[in-house]
């Protein structure tokens, strides 16, 4: 895994946090205004562009070093525990919105004012993209498996072959095979990153465009908050844990 790829995005994820920490106090403070009748749109889009900005940085390194992404350090092992393929799941987002509609329901509280025929898209929407998941897990699986392929195994027995004969010529050979072999793996995870966050993106776009600005707000204010505290808690127990094993 390249050191450089790791510490670059670690750099760029700790300042994509802070300005997601700045969103949620304007979020907070729109959504709890009832009043307000502008605005919504402009949150929103400045959130998606926010969210687009990361997966642009996120694909760029991942060309050089996708293995960094599958072994991310810029996150505490709480929030790695909740990974899925390098993001969080997409059907994650479907179970935030029902349990805001019921706490709607409950109080005057979040996506306020959801009708039936909104609940019923967004239903339709939770079945396709988790098509879309199985595809992608699927895939992902596809690419685990290829690792212990017949080609794979072939490659190791020529490999410790080599070394035994002691052939400097047939080790460099084969450690092209190797390298040959690896940089399809590497593109193979890449591909399945790319499948992922796509997935990730239409996920949001779908919830987007069948909510009203104001319900995309209150998502979003829920969203952001869930990610930014699973963060603090992650970072905390790290830290506790770490300052325990000193003692």
């Amino acid at each position: 895994m390249s050191i450089q790829v790791a510490n670059k995005f670690s750099d760029y994820y700790v300042k994509w946090m802070r300005q997601l920490e700045d969103d949620l106090k304007i979020l907070l403070l729109v959504s709890r205004d009832r009043h307000q009748e502008t605005g919504y749109e402009a949150l929103v889009n400045k959130f998606t562009a926010h969210h687009k900005e990361l997966y642009m940085i996120k694909w760029a390194l991942a060309h050089e070093d996708v293995l960094a992404f599958f072994n991310p350090v810029w996150l505490s092992p709480l929030e790695n525990a909740y990974l899925w393929i390098t993001g969080w799941k997409p059907s994650m987002a479907f179970r935030l919105v029902e349990t805001l509609r019921k706490a709607e329901r409950q109080s005057a509280g979040s996506l306020h004012g959801m009708t039936d025929d909104q609940v019923k898209m967004i239903e339709a929407l939770r079945v396709k993209i988790g098509v879309e998941e199985e595809r992608v897990e699927r895939e992902m699986e596809r690419q685990q498996v290829s690792v212990a392929d017949r080609k794979m195994v072939e490659l190791v027995k020529l490999e410790i072959q080599a070394k035994k004969n002691g052939g400097a010529e047939a080790v460099e050979k084969v450690n092209e095979l190797v390298e040959l072999a690896l940089k399809g793996m590497l593109e193979g995870l890449e591909k399945v990153m790319k499948m992922a966050d796509c997935v990730r993106l239409k996920t949001l776009k779908g919830v987007f465009d069948l909510l009203t600005p104001r319900q995309c707000v209150d998502l979003l204010a829920a969203m952001s908050m869930l990610q930014i505290q699973t963060r603090k808690w992650g970072i905390k127990k790290e830290s506790l844990v770490m300052c325990n094993d000193r003692w």
